[in-house]
């Protein structure tokens, strides 16, 4: 006899208490090293304390020259690109399936982002890349989408071939690997996120990482002028007569935050990998079951499982809707069960539609319309999110599972 949906009246099969996902763990260990900073210092101007000590972490763990902290990942973009002294006229070919913060900061340069459609994992495709190079590309952007690395190999070629700039939005992707190195350690710089729900956290924070002393000194002069300015950059380097004021923004992170984050680093890699473990076993339950399509992991990368992005698949339930589907799946309890709205494509937003009103400049040279990227958009408009715990004991996971074999077991009910 089948079960009865929850969503007819049956009985829910996560029936425990909200909330089904925490995140991230705050330990003894954290609250010992938020007192710790408490006693030392509540503000760094330079790269002393805490402040160095975190970047120093980045910088090894990555294998970078030059990490620098900010007060988020969107300081941390919006850095890289004037690190790299974008011009007006220049084009960065972009994602157009990625968070907007990605891409909003080149509306501060000047330059102009170029957007292009996915593959079919949501990452940038390589080909239509190389589709949209010109003489005013000055460089590319690629986001590893949800902790799942690009394929960096042809976009690497395409960008020494062409002689462009490489940057990555890792924000998503602490310590994921591809071909067994580190995304992030790819570009010629990379910028990641702090905030409460990435999986190195800060609460909120970001951090730039380049070989390029010109990227990292003008980093430095946009946002954290004077002490730091002076300590690092070099008397007879043309950008130190700017030191004092640099380019008048405050990007520092706050202390606290770095002495969160710095706690958190230790224990990225144990963290990753109850992940990886867990996305396995997800991705075999629910990957079996008709209608969904778990996430394809390529031989080549290690994911961070940011989190666990299924393609629902309507034509294996006789074209059920994506909306009754969901609703009977919040009926049965998965309250952590979510269709992404504001990480979508680009070319829904009215900013990416029509620019002008917002940065006058920018007309005329930006507007795209819903149908743009079709790739990008079934991706999207498919997509359905879970957490990926991290707890290997956590019972959730299993409810949470079943929930999906009750609805697809039932799921003749919801066409009625």
């Amino acid at each position: 006899m089948k079960n009865k949906l929850a969503i007819f009246g049956g009985k829910r099969t996560v029936d425990i208490d909200e909330p089904h996902y925490v995140w991230p763990p705050i330990t003894e260990k954290t609250k010992e090293a938020v007192l710790k900073q408490l006693d030392e210092s509540i503000s760094i101007y330079d790269k002393s304390g805490i402040i160095d000590k975190l970047e120093n972490k980045f910088s090894d763990y990555y294998g970078k020259k030059h990490a620098l902290l900010t007060n988020s990942g969107t300081s941390a973009i919006h850095s890289m690109y004037v690190g790299a002294d974008l011009k007006p006229n220049d084009e960065i070919i972009c994602p157009a399936y990625t968070f907007f913060a990605t891409v909003t900061p080149l509306f501060f340069t000047g330059a102009t982002p170029i957007l292009v459609d996915s593959n079919e994992d949501g990452n940038i495709s390589p080909e239509a890349i190389k589709e949209k190079i010109n003489k005013n590309t000055k460089g590319i952007v690629v986001t590893h989408m949800w902790g799942m690395p690009c394929d960096m190999a042809p976009i690497q070629k395409i960008a020494k071939d062409y002689d462009l700039l490489l940057f990555e939005d890792a924000s998503h992707a602490h310590g994921a690997k591809y071909r067994s190195k580190t995304v992030g350690s790819f570009g010629d710089a990379s910028a990641f996120s702090l905030q409460a729900q990435k999986t190195l956290t800060g609460g909120e924070g970001g951090v730039l990482l380049t070989n390029n002393e010109n990227i990292y000194y003008r980093a430095l002069l946009l946002g954290h002028y004077n002490k730091r300015c002076k300590q690092e950059i070099p008397k007879e380097h043309p950008l130190y007569k700017f030191a004092v004021t640099g380019m008048g923004l405050k990007l520092r992170i706050h202390p606290i935050a770095a002495a969160i984050a710095n706690e958190q680093f230790d224990d990225l890699d144990r963290i990753l990998a109850n992940r990886r473990n867990i996305a396995k076993k997800m991705a075999i339950e629910l990957g079996n079951l008709p209608g969904i399509s778990a996430p394809v992991v390529p031989d080549r990368v290690e994911p961070t499982w940011y989190a666990f992005i299924m393609q629902y698949k309507p034509e294996e339930l006789e074209g059920l809707p994506i909306e009754k589907f969901y609703d009977a799946l919040i009926a049965e309890g998965c309250k952590e069960l979510d269709r992404p709205t504001s990480t979508c494509p680009l070319n829904y937003h009215p900013l990416f539609q029509n620019p002008k009103n917002l940065f006058p400049t920018y007309k005329g040279k930006v507007k795209y319309c819903k149908g743009d990227f079709p790739k990008a958009e079934k991706f999207h408009e498919n997509s359905l999110k879970l957490p990926v715990w991290h707890d290997p004991n956590d019972e959730i996971v299993d409810l949470y599972i079943d929930s999906f074999k009750k609805v697809t077991e039932n799921y003749e009910d919801l066409l009625k």
